[in-house]
């Protein structure tokens, strides 16, 4: 039974960390796999347009995202 901390877990924030959501979808988390991939993915996307100002919110829910496959028991 892997909880966490276990070897899955890394393996699952370090894919987070490159692409948002792969950690979840490693773990077999379809929807929230699918939810930060687009919510992020769209943020980091219209960033530059806007000034700037979606990252004071994507980056902490990348963040997040990343947490989250860490701590998935």
């Amino acid at each position: 039974m892997s909880g966490q901390g276990s070897a899955g877990n890394v393996i699952a924030a370090i894919c987070s960390f490159f692409i948002p959501g792969l950690g979840q979808l490693v773990q077999g988390r379809i929807l929230a796999a699918l939810l930060f991939f687009v919510f992020i993915g769209v943020g980091y996307a219209i960033g530059p347009w806007l000034l700037f100002i979606p990252y004071l919110i994507v980056v902490p829910v990348h963040v997040w995202c990343i947490i989250d496959a860490a701590k998935y028991k």
